[in-house]
């Protein structure tokens, strides 16, 4: 119809009388006025002040690490900033110490230690003729904030930072996604693919879930079966695989890089399948089963009453605790429908001291809160709409003792629910999950009875029951995953829709450009 309009209007040219007013429904509606660089930032910031002329980023730009004291970390970050602006500018990009005044304009990195208002995490973007001055309290900041200065430059191309000032902090100090191999083995390389996706929108944890019925994919010294034989089966029947030690110290140190902490998840005491498949001595009687490569749940359980259960636990905990310098270990606890309430209770009170003698915190899915979860430890919240209120309350009641939760609701947060009918890779028990429904809630007011000091963060989690792809993978993760981003990040009172979703339609070309897969929402107005 806009065509025809277009032609018909054209023939005003020859005298015809046309009239050239949009017609009625969508093409009625004005148009949006367009986003300017700094309402473009995803996640929003917390503060923004543009104004006056900006920085040309251009073949003469430098990036300054400081001068003379300043710590080896800060100069890691300009060569990793640098790295990651050269490709997308066409720009050499040299990193050079030295302040500003040495020889002339450029990106200044500044560390502060005095700027107690920025904390762990903030930072200050400063952009005028002269340069762009990133300042942080701490390197995180640093880097966060040079995550900010490549949404403000083109896609393609130099450009101009606009001028202005960004002064922004977290909201929440754990912003996580999850990651399940265990269902379908991937790489390690895909895992850091996802690790520079997440950073680049301040995601701060990559949650992993190592271990499940269908595979094991950590390598255990101790425990050589559980990767070479548990590891060998996935969903479907797929050849699985497992990650080597320095694998898995390789994600490690790839995501502390881009500060990203990284959280191993050793399911238990179900989910154990693929352990038990390799070693007969983990059952009630000894007998191995069968490795699976179906999709239910609830039917596998370690022996409580069995002290090698323990000796088991001991050292597969203890080996990952060494090769994991986060404060996490996640043990899981959820689904563990064939363990009696008595020997769940019992099995994660022992569990959980493991944790501790090795120097850990321990992380576990909600269910644990029906147990005795240790001081500190950390709970997370899979629930969804229909949860019952008693399992709510559980909940509750365990943040009101002092346990901070991590919240990842399924029918929000679960990465590999359906946007609709329509989508083919995915489940959908917990309902659909469009864009605008996995943005459209408060994690600081979410759960009955549970106060945001309660909260330590959000994590969307990604289950791979039907993914077994890259492609797949990140159709699933995006755009919702930016979505989550911005939910933990973001100051509540600047969460709105209406403009998120046009921030989200900002970064369909950034998504382009870096070849990540994602899903057209039709709620979002895409370019």
């Amino acid at each position: 119809m806009r065509v025809l309009r277009r032609t018909l209007c054209a023939l005003l040219l020859l005298g015809t009388a046309v009239s050239c007013t949009p017609a009625r429904g969508d093409d009625a509606k004005p148009a949006a006025a367009a986003l300017t660089p700094y309402e473009r930032l995803l996640p929003a910031p917390v503060s923004v002040r543009a104004g006056g002329p900006g920085y040309a980023f251009g073949a003469g730009t430098v990036i300054r690490t400081g001068g003379p004291g300043t710590p080896e970390e800060v100069r890691r970050i300009g060569e990793l900033l640098a790295e990651q602006l050269r490709g997308p500018s066409g720009l050499p990009l040299p990193v050079v110490d030295g302040e500003e005044g040495d020889d002339g304009d450029g990106v200044r990195l500044r560390l502060d230690g005095g700027a107690a208002e920025l904390g762990e995490e903030g930072y200050r973007l400063r952009s005028t003729p002269t340069g762009v001055t990133l300042t942080a309290r701490t390197p995180a900041g640093l880097f966060h904030a040079g995550q900010t200065l490549r949404q403000l430059l083109p896609v393609r191309g130099p450009g101009t930072v606009p001028g202005g000032v960004v002064t922004d902090t977290p909201r929440f100090a754990y912003r996580g996604a999850m990651i399940d191999v265990a269902r379908h083995h991937f790489p390690v390389e895909q895992a850091e693919r996802y690790v520079d996706q997440l950073a680049q929108y301040k995601i701060n944890t990559l949650h992993v879930h190592l271990t499940d019925d269908q595979g094991w994919r950590i390598a255990v010294d101790s425990w050589p079966r559980l990767a070479e034989y548990g590891g060998a089966s996935e969903v479907g029947g797929g050849p699985g695989g497992h990650w080597t030690k320095d694998e898995y110290r390789d994600l490690v140190a790839y995501a502390a890089d881009r500060y990203v902490t990284v959280v191993p998840e050793i399911d238990m005491p179900g989910h154990v399948n693929a352990a038990q498949a390799s070693y007969g001595e983990l059952t009630c009687d000894g007998k191995a089963p069968e490795r699976y490569t179906g999709t239910k749940v609830g039917f596998s359980s370690l022996c409580a009453g069995k002290e090698r259960t323990y000796e088991f636990v001991d050292d597969v905990l203890g080996e990952l605790a060494a090769l994991t310098p986060g404060p996490y270990l996640h043990i899981g606890g959820d689904e563990a429908h064939s363990t009696p309430a008595a020997d769940y209770a019992a099995f994660m009170d022992r569990a959980q001291a493991v944790v501790a003698r090795h120097g850990k915190t321990v992380m576990a899915w909600h269910q644990l809160a029906s147990a005795r979860p240790a001081p500190g430890a950390v709970l997370q919240y899979w629930g969804h709409d229909k949860t019952s209120p008693a399992e709510k309350a559980a909940v509750a009641a365990a943040a009101k003792s002092g346990h901070r939760l991590v919240l990842s609701p399924a029918d929000r947060a679960y990465l590999d629910m359906k946007y609709d009918k329509q989508t083919k890779p995915g489940l959908a028990w917990a309902g659909y999950v469009p864009a605008r429904r996995a943005y459209s809630w408060n994690p600081g007011s979410y759960l009955p009875d549970v106060p945001e000091s309660a909260v330590l963060g959000v994590e969307a989690a990604l289950w791979t029951e039907t993914i077994a792809t890259r492609s797949d993978w990140e159709l699933m993760a995006f755009p919702r995953l930016l979505s989550l981003a911005e939910l933990g990040w973001s100051p509540a009172a600047s969460l709105d829709w209406t403009a998120h979703r046009r921030r989200l339609a900002e970064q369909g070309p950034r998504l382009d450009a870096q070849d990540i897969t994602y899903y057209r929402a039709p709620d979002v107005p895409w370019s």
